[in-house]
């Protein structure tokens, strides 16, 4: 892949973060009732989930191809493959327990639970943002 490629991945992948968790998803719980705009936010966070995990892996596998192993400690590599693991994290852990949360009744202790895991859920969103606008800011060539 060359270089334009991975910079449309990246946009595509934390453009799609920004409209969604910061445009899209404020204004659902606006205009929609509560459960429904949970239940449309949390689809469109499940699509963005999985465009972010292509797009990184398509990006850490173009980063490997172009520089060779050696530069995995670079910040860049880093913070992508941090970012591919919260993805992972929020998808395949966090959301299935919620799911089941849901799906158990939220009243109570369950209530509590979810708005636990709902309030990881969004810390672990907003860092992948910040990081993914940080990568987006300074690019990612491996060269400082």
């Amino acid at each position: 892949m060359t270089l334009i490629s991975d910079r449309l991945l990246l946009t595509l992948w934390v453009g799609g973060m920004w409209i969604i968790g910061y445009v899209v998803a404020p204004v659902l719980f606006k205009m929609l009732e509560r459960q429904l705009a949970g239940s449309v936010a949390g689809q469109l966070f499940t699509i963005m989930s999985y465009i972010g995990l292509v797009c990184g892996i398509l990006l850490l596998t173009s980063m490997i191809y172009r520089t060779g192993f050696e530069n995995l400690l670079q910040w860049r590599v880093v913070v992508l493959i941090s970012m591919i693991v919260i993805v992972i994290i929020g998808q395949f852990v966090l959301q299935p327990m919620m799911a089941e949360l849901k799906a158990a009744g939220l009243s109570g202790d369950i209530r509590a639970q979810f708005g636990r895991l709902h309030g990881i859920s969004s810390v672990l969103f907003m860092i992948n943002s910040l990081a993914g606008l940080a990568l987006v800011v300074f690019g990612l060539s491996t060269k400082d």
